[in-house]
């Protein structure tokens, strides 16, 4: 069924490209560029609670980097790891390695190295867009994210994946646009579940509305209120997941 998904979107896509292709040249044209958030890659949530710190990784592309938003604290990483801290009751010792524009596939041979030097107790691995919008084959797509989480597990972290974001509410693309890459964000989500499934990984959907109010000025990336709400969504699921804190010595 899935094989039939993907070539059913492969021959619309074909077929409608003599109007697509136009929108999507026109579209990276007119794109407005935002540069991601000030503010240190890494940080103490909660520093003043009792308890050790649980050791967080939040791997990834554009918001992981907190491009929507002007502060790092404001980005999912820094509301995450907030939320994160109220839910267990202990700090949060957090850490963003992301790049705007990055594929999993490109994550994985530069981003990965620069983490697996540090031990983490919960990894979140949020791609998508970029592989969505680059036309990613599915095989690619679930070798490099099997790769990642793999390498990550060995090292003894937690890994869990956030869905693909729904790209058919991306204000910034026309509506033909959106509705073919949302159905092919969708595609990839589905094969991200089962990828989760068979990793013993977790796999965490985006639950926005995606109101204006949830997107930046851009129409592409989450604002403010969009990065909280998917903050506390996730947090929620990823608190239920987690191993109790281990005592101290």
């Amino acid at each position: 069924m899935s094989r039939l998904r993907a070539g059913l979107w492969w021959l619309g896509l074909a077929l409608l490209s003599p109007l697509v292709v136009p929108q999507a040249l026109y579209t990276r044209r007119r794109a407005l560029r935002l540069p991601p958030a000030e503010g240190a890659r890494q940080g103490l949530a909660a520093a003043e609670q009792a308890g050790v710190p649980l050791r967080l990784l939040v791997l990834g592309e554009s918001t992981v980097v907190g491009v929507g938003v002007s502060r790092l604290q404001a980005a999912l990483v820094g509301q995450l790891a907030e939320a994160l801290a109220r839910r267990c009751g202990r700090p949060v010792a957090w850490r963003a390695c992301g790049e705007n524009g990055i594929s999993a596939e490109q994550a994985c041979a530069r981003l990965l190295p620069q983490v697996l030097d540090q031990p983490f107790d919960l990894a979140l691995l949020v791609f998508g867009v970029n592989d969505t919008t680059g036309l990613t084959s599915l095989r690619r797509w679930q070798a490099a994210l099997a790769c990642m989480a793999g390498a990550l597990q060995g090292r003894g972290a937690q890994v869990a994946f956030s869905g693909v974001p729904p790209l058919e509410h991306f204000t910034a693309l026309p509506w033909l646009l959106r509705r073919l890459l949302g159905m092919r964000g969708a595609l990839l989500d589905r094969h991200l579940r089962r990828l989760a499934s068979s990793l013993g990984a977790g796999h965490h959907g985006v639950e926005l509305e995606f109101s204006g109010d949830y997107l930046a000025c851009d129409g592409y990336h989450p604002s403010a209120l969009g990065y909280r709400v998917w903050a506390e969504g996730l947090a929620v699921s990823l608190a239920a997941s987690l191993a109790p804190a281990p005592a101290r010595s």
